[in-house]
């Protein structure tokens, strides 16, 4: 099968379950929105476990400037653990993004074939309009969110140059070289953390928009 064919087959096969998904759900009560609505509370979550190990892994490296003899494996594999429980924390943040698009997808495109239903000009024009400004307040939210997660990479490169140093250069003369690291990923992460908690910010508002 050509390459581009599988691709697309599988995208189609994907929207298709999704689709199958929100029609299942519909059938016992729970819609789109309310799939929405959950999906950004987790979305929320998710930043702050986020900002929590992104704090561990400050404390680890900050433990990591303090060296003064011991255990070098163990310096080690402390900073490597921290790298590796912020990268998953990361990715589930980008999952959390990705599943808040698919159902926001689906929600919008669902209510714009919908205004073609109406018989009301009056009624059609307001669900338009509400429609209109649901969509700003979610792009809000969302350009919100991918800030937030730009800001995440250059946390995760810095931990994973310092994982790599120490990998490679298991000896204190490792260790005093990435004492300069600390300032530096001490403000990547603030900034991550501010920017995370403008987005759950932009995410509450989200929400108090649906659910009014």
């Amino acid at each position: 099968m050509p390459y581009f064919l599988a691709i697309l087959l599988s995208v189609s096969l994907l929207s298709g379950c999704q689709s199958a998904y929100y029609s299942a759900m519909e059938q016992v009560g729970v819609h789109k929105r309310d799939i929405m609505v959950d999906r950004v509370e987790d979305a929320n979550a998710a930043q702050k476990d986020a900002q929590q190990q992104f704090t561990s892994a400050l404390e680890g490296l900050k433990a990591l400037n303090n060296f003064n003899g011991g255990e070098l494996e163990a310096a080690y594999n402390d900073v490597n653990d921290q790298y590796k429980d912020s990268e998953a924390a990361v990715n589930k943040v980008k999952d959390r993004i990705a599943a808040i698009e698919d159902v926001a997808d689906a929600l919008f495109d669902e209510w714009n074939d919908e205004l073609a239903l109406y018989k009301s000009a009056t009624l059609k024009r307001d669900s338009a309009n509400k429609l209109r400004a649901t969509k700003v307040q979610y792009q809000k939210m969302l350009s919100a969110m991918k800030r937030a997660e730009q800001k995440m990479e250059p946390v995760l490169d810095t931990l994973r140059d310092n994982t790599l140093y120490l990998k490679h250069n298991l000896n204190a003369a490792a260790i005093g070289s990435l004492q300069g690291e600390f300032n530096s990923l001490q403000r990547e992460i603030q900034q991550a953390i501010r920017d995370m908690n403008s987005a759950i910010a932009e995410s509450n508002r989200f929400i108090g928009h649906l659910e009014k």
